[in-house]
């Protein structure tokens, strides 16, 4: 990296570029300022679709308002949709860093809660109904922890011309012809097709016309 990071220094940007992505893609390593000298290269480029693409790797790494706006800036500037963001995603994905931690804590608080519950019971103890209806509250507050902060699954489309279709064959009816850089939702897969939100509508894409964004 450090030899990449010479070349980006005295503005030898395209070589520069390919030992960023080829220690990307063959060693999946990347810090935060790669991603985003590789994004300033490929808007440089004239590729904003890929400049979208690192952008979002850095934000899902580093949740930054200014990357969020650099991305609807670019969004708008070349008609791009899929890249509307709001207080409530920013706060998800900041919470995100810590999310793991408090689900085990949760899960831990809930697994002692039932062992010590377990054996009182054994011993002939009786729970009361407040107790059974705060615990089973604090369990259904878990389930809407985990489902809080899915933001669900999200590609970008990677090729110009490429077909948006009814159902997941090449013989169901035509809906759109996209061009590359828009961000749309993914909700499932079958087979070599993904299926998407278009325009809040369910339809198709084939897989290697979009990249899914972890």
């Amino acid at each position: 990296m450090a030899k990449a990071d010479s070349l980006f220094r005295t503005q030898h940007y395209t070589e520069a570029y390919t030992l960023y992505e080829n220690i990307l893609q063959t060693q999946q390593l990347y810090s935060s300022q790669m991603l985003l000298k590789m994004a300033y290269i490929r808007e440089g480029l004239r590729d904003y679709t890929g400049a979208m693409y690192y952008l979002h790797l850095f934000y899902s790494k580093e949740p930054s308002r200014s990357v969020l706006k650099k991305m609807e800036e670019l969004a708008q500037a070349h008609h791009l949709q899929g890249y509307q963001y709001n207080d409530l995603i920013f706060f998800k994905t900041q919470f995100s860093k810590y999310y793991m931690r408090i689900l085990q804590l949760l899960l831990l608080v809930a697994v002692v809660t039932v062992t010590v519950m377990l054996v009182s019971w054994r011993k002939g103890h009786r729970f009361t109904k407040t107790f059974k209806i705060s615990f089973g509250l604090y369990l259904l507050f878990i389930l809407y922890y985990i489902n809080f902060l899915n933001l669900g699954n999200a590609g970008i489309i990677m090729q110009n011309q490429s077909a948006i279709m009814s159902a997941p064959s090449a013989g169901a009816s035509w809906l759109a012809t996209a061009t590359k850089g828009h961000k749309v939702p993914i909700t499932g897969d079958q087979d070599i097709w993904y299926e998407i939100k278009w325009k809040g509508e369910k339809a198709y894409i084939r897989k290697s016309n979009l990249v899914e964004l972890p």
